[in-house]
């Protein structure tokens, strides 16, 4: 272990780098390199969130709430081509304007209720990976420092023995100084990052309700089939004159048809 930090002052220039080397040997180099990957990864997926994450905006609330007054009137494809370049890369945009196009298109409502399900899906899969880089590297850095207390401990235990159990508190002071600053490396580590995966989750979390909610709105307002667009049976000559006719193509249901849209 001294012949790996006598290597690492050969190669690094002394600095706050080369002296946490130092402090914490091969272990401590270990934990570095965890906590750029992590930061690196935390940064990406704020900028990757900052363009492609699914969100509301003012257009497509009018959209929704045209859909539910009236879906025949609604046109979601020109909200769509009329989109900006932020309203091109939102996810929910696409996912609501070709799911309200199907629905007015199609009949097969069942069908279209599938595709939206796996839309939805898609629309957050690209945030699992980096969610769960932060979560291990939350998980293995107080592993990691655990492990430089026992490779410091043993190299205390090692000069003690060396030395027939005569030795000196300079002897043991390098194994037990290199065992709490591990320890202490991984938990100053670790606790950072599992609040950011706690805070990524509980954003993915409110962003999969948004969607959810999305979605029952607009399959709560559906096509009718062929067997609710048909005729009604020929009722005798009294109160035929009193039997509705349908006047839409379109009906309002009273419960959700689509509670759990994005699975």
């Amino acid at each position: 272990m001294n012949s790996i930090s006598a290597a690492s002052e050969s190669l690094l220039p002394q600095g706050p780098l080369s002296q946490l080397i130092d402090m914490g040997g091969p272990v401590m180099v270990v934990l570095i390199a965890l906590a750029v990957i992590g930061l690196v990864t935390f940064f990406y997926l704020m900028l990757f969130g900052a363009f492609y994450t699914p969100r509301f905006s003012r257009k497509l609330r009018h959209l929704l709430n045209q859909w539910q007054a009236d879906p025949a009137s609604a046109r979601p494809q020109e909200v769509q081509q009329q989109a900006g370049f932020l309203g091109r890369t939102n996810p929910l945009l696409h996912l609501l304007t070709n799911t309200m196009q199907d629905c007015q298109r199609s009949t097969n409502i069942p069908a279209v209720r599938e595709t939206a399900v796996r839309d939805a899906q898609n629309a957050l899969e690209p945030f699992e990976a980096p969610l769960k880089i932060i979560e291990v590297i939350a998980a293995l850095a107080p592993l990691l420092g655990l492990l430089g207390t026992v490779m410091g401990m043993m190299e205390a235990f090692s000069a003690m023995a060396a030395t027939e159990g005569r030795a000196n508190a300079t002897q043991l002071s390098g194994g037990i100084y290199e065992a709490l600053a591990t320890t202490a490396a991984g938990l100053v580590v670790a606790i950072p990052f599992a609040a950011l995966a706690a805070w990524i989750e509980f954003r993915l979390r409110r962003i999969h309700k948004n969607i959810n909610g999305a979605l029952v709105s607009v399959f709560n307002v559906t096509p009718l089939t062929s067997t609710e667009t048909a005729q009604p049976a020929p009722a005798p000559a009294a109160h035929r004159e009193s039997s509705p006719e349908p006047d839409s193509n379109y009906s309002v249901t009273s419960s959700p048809r689509f509670a759990h849209a994005a699975g």
